[in-house]
């Protein structure tokens, strides 16, 4: 089984380099173009299932794809909830007097939804559902978090080693499930 992990495509430009977790925000029209060609570049794939999050950046990714299957819109592939922090950048966060020390201090640090609770989640879905699958091959658009995290998880690498991997917008890494992870 071959998996496409899509990270959505660039969003706009005030929400760029922000924690923008839950937030429903658009791609920016370079990120529409991106998406566009990320689709044709993955044309020659035929996907026998498909995942998304059901954020607008993430639908927004996956619609120029000429998918012959379902695709399953789920806030179970949303990136981790910041709470009141979703929308700041990170010298916005500290400007409000939060101090980064490690990458661990700062996770718990912030708002939101407890990071252990996300990994667990993200886990529990790609394990219990996108593994289940019946298929040769899936295309999942989600979110950075969301990929790096599995990678931390099915390397059995670093949580923060795993967030140091760069992963652009619009850009994909495939999960085969015999061999792990493969950057294309």
């Amino acid at each position: 089984m071959q998996i496409y992990f899509v990270r959505h495509s660039e969003v706009v430009k005030e929400y760029q380099g922000c924690y923008n977790g839950h937030i429903d925000i658009p791609l920016s029209s370079k990120g529409r173009v991106n998406a566009k060609e990320l689709a044709k570049k993955l044309s020659h794939v035929k996907f026998d299932k498909a995942f998304c999050s059901d954020l607008l950046r993430a639908r927004e990714t996956i619609e120029p794809f000429e998918l012959d299957c379902e695709i399953i819109y789920t806030e179970r592939l949303r990136e981790k909830s910041w709470g009141r922090h979703e929308g700041m950048s990170f010298e916005e966060i500290t400007q409000e007097g939060l101090k980064y020390c490690n990458f661990e201090q700062w996770i718990n640090a912030l708002d939101g939804e407890r990071f252990e609770s996300y990994v667990k989640s993200v886990y529990e879905y790609f394990t219990n559902v996108i593994l289940k699958q019946d298929a040769k091959n899936i295309l999942v658009v989600t979110h950075s978090g969301v990929i790096k995290t599995l990678i931390a998880l099915k390397k059995e690498i670093d949580i923060a080693k795993a967030f140091g991997i760069a992963l652009p917008y619009g850009d994909y890494i495939r999960y085969d499930s015999e061999l792990g992870f493969l950057i294309e």
